[in-house]
């Protein structure tokens, strides 16, 4: 069984939420079997909402499709590098990483 995404999370437990709070507040029960329905009815709601909501599609290679994305986006600074050594890849990446930041020194 996969696990549940975030969105799945958030929206189930907001509408558990929120449906409780409706049910309580239109019924007006003060009961406790009127609480313990109105409580089961809404997980019951909230449990489909969180089923419901569309997964994240998979790629061939197992990850996520925004992966994938990001691996593509990534590709071309990487064939650069081709025809270099496993040491010059390892400088060259640490170089590029700090380019962009500021020495502490005078």
């Amino acid at each position: 069984m996969p696990r549940p995404t975030a969105a799945q999370l958030v929206y189930g437990s907001a509408t558990v939420v929120v449906t409780t709070l409706a049910l309580l507040l239109l019924s007006g029960t003060e009961s406790g079997i009127g609480v313990a329905l109105a409580a089961t009815t809404a997980l019951a709601l909230g449990l489909l909402v969180a089923v419901r909501l569309p997964q994240p599609r998979r790629t061939a290679h197992g990850g996520a499709a925004h992966q994938g994305a990001a691996r593509a986006a990534a590709a071309p600074a990487h064939h650069a590098l081709d025809g270099i050594g496993a040491r010059e890849r390892v400088t060259a990446a640490r170089s590029s990483q700090r380019a962009g930041e500021h020495s502490l020194r005078r």
